[in-house]
């Protein structure tokens, strides 16, 4: 049996949910003109304003910058071991 359950692109969600957010149309006329069930287009709506709220909170900026840290401290630890295996691949070079 065929797998009837429809996979949505996140931007397709992105476009329905904005429509709906706009609400210069029904849940009715953009569910027939999307062929999407209106409480989908519903619970889209729902978590894109969520996902707006946190688009301008501070936390998604120290996560931002709490990953630009780390990044910063992992290139380091790599320049550290890359001059670390060059010393001893001269270490071991040079003994017989």
């Amino acid at each position: 049996m065929e797998n009837l359950r429809r996979k949505h692109t996140p931007s397709f969600k992105a476009k329905v949910a904005l429509e709906a957010i706009k609400e210069q149309k029904t849940s009715a006329e953009l569910a027939s003109e999307y062929i999407v069930h209106p409480g989908q287009i519903r619970n889209w709506k729902i978590t894109a304003s969520k996902g707006l709220v946190d688009l301008f909170s501070e936390k998604r900026r120290s996560k931002d910058q709490d990953k630009e840290k780390l990044i910063e401290e992992l290139y380091r630890q790599i320049g550290q071991m890359k001059v670390d295996l060059d010393w001893l691949k001269k270490k071991l070079a040079f003994e017989p």
